[in-house]
């Protein structure tokens, strides 16, 4: 009973080492599991069904992320790689302080034996007891006899106790040791991937140069049809703006309306009660650009500021990013982008980003835009094929709003924007992962 109670108490010592070093490299997994399946998307989206300078330059931007994201994660498993040398340091230390502790304990145990050993006899026990010269030194020598050999078996249960952390330890070493190889050859595999991946991206980059002027048209036309298409959303959030402000404007003159009645009425009980006539000029009214309920949405939506979900359903890679930059390896090819182009599998659907009013539905270049207005905030979705809400209508978060169009090239792309009344926002810091 009493053995087994020993190896109950080392198990309960030993589980709290052995969780602590799975819940390292449980914490190392999951922040490359993140970066995975950035790669796992990208990967799902990459290959368009025709190879025109419009597939090819979404293709571009699809392996130009991949890159990167690989090129995160080698960074990240390299990081891990350190962590792991920084925890078999600290477990090799640990393990030689356990191993040294463990050799004092069998010192002291060795010797109690070897002492128990040479007075192993009863006589020789009763000896030692009643030689005493008085009663008081034959009760301390009986109670010596007896502290001795429970000391010998604590000696001795320690022993067990120690080798058993001496043992687990080990195995925590091997399991760390075993992970940080098995990321060592994980890194040469992705480092081989983004080789392949870097040779491609060359190899379209020179493939587009050669097209340099069907390139160059193709990006013309993008600016000319992107710059037709904000105007018009220019003009619908101007029409916007000026709605809320009338509704903030008629709740004011109602406040101001009711205040009135109130101030006259008590007017009217101080002329009564004084006989003097108390005439108070009436403040001028202020100038309202949202109403209390705006007001409201517009804070809620502000506090979500990057937390809000993707505006697209499914797995989704952002192939064009918010301002000017130019495309890689390609010189003096701008693109100047007023949000966001999502890419992502054919019959995705595109949902409100956060709870609001459908303010808009227009149509342009055949396909079908929706404005969605948030307080003073208004989302904006490009390239659908068809509407599932209708305008004046209320959507809550992750509503769905329609289909995004496939394109002849077999490409699924959402444009999305985001606006704080005529101010436009980078979407990329207010959506989430």
């Amino acid at each position: 009973m009493k053995r087994i109670f020993i190896w109950l108490v080392g198990l309960c010592l030993l589980c709290p080492l052995a969780a602590q070093t799975n819940r390292k490299i449980k914490e190392l997994e999951s922040k490359r599991g993140a970066l995975q399946e950035d790669i796992v998307r990208s990967e799902t989206l990459l290959r368009s069904t025709k190879k025109d300078v419009k597939s090819q330059l979404s293709d571009l931007s699809l392996i130009t992320n991949q890159i990167n994201a690989r090129k995160k994660l080698i960074a990240q498993i390299e990081s891990d790689v350190q962590a792991l040398d920084d925890e078999i340091i600290s477990l090799q230390r640990q393990l030689g302080k356990l191993q040294k502790n463990l050799k004092e304990k069998k010192g002291k145990y060795e010797a109690s034996v070897k002492y128990m050993y040479k007075n192993r006899s009863i006589q020789e026990k009763l000896m030692f007891i009643f030689s005493a010269q008085s009663l008081s030194q034959t009760y301390r020598r009986l109670r010596y006899v007896r502290e001795y050999a429970t000391y010998q078996r604590i000696q001795g249960e320690e022993v067990i106790k120690k080798q058993k952390q001496v043992e687990a330890k080990k195995k925590e070493l091997e399991q760390v040791r075993s992970e940080k190889t098995n990321l060592l050859v994980y890194k040469a595999h992705e480092r081989e991937k983004l080789e392949l991946q870097e040779k491609e991206q060359r190899q379209l980059v020179a493939n587009l140069q050669k097209k340099q002027k069907s390139l160059q048209n193709e990006i013309a036309r993008k600016r000319r049809e992107a710059q037709r298409l904000n105007a018009q959303i220019d003009r619908l959030i101007e029409a916007e703006i000026a709605a809320a402000k009338k509704r903030a404007e008629e709740e004011a003159r109602r406040e101001a309306a009711t205040r009135k009645k109130n101030t006259s009425k008590g007017n009217i009980e101080s002329k009564s009660a004084s006989g003097k006539s108390g005439e108070k000029k009436a403040a001028p009214m202020e100038k309202y650009h949202l109403n209390t309920a705006d007001r409201q949405l517009s804070g809620n939506f502000e506090r979500n500021r990057g937390i809000l979900p993707p505006p697209i359903t499914g797995p989704y890679l952002i192939v064009s990013h918010y301002g000017a930059y130019e495309v890689t390896g390609l010189k003096h090819v701008k693109l100047d982008n007023k949000g966001i182009d999502i890419k992502g599998q054919k019959g995705a659907q595109a949902r409100a980003i956060f709870d609001g009013e459908v303010s808009a539905i227009f149509q342009y270049n055949g396909m079908v835009n929706i404005l969605v207005r948030h307080g003073n905030y208004i989302s904006v979705y490009c390239n659908l094929s068809a509407a599932s809400v209708k305008k004046g209508q209320q959507v809550k978060t992750k509503d769905i709003l329609g289909k995004i169009s496939t394109d002849t090239s077999g490409n699924t792309i959402l444009h999305f924007q985001l606006r704080k009344e005529t101010v436009k926002l980078n979407p990329e810091l207010w959506l989430g992962r």
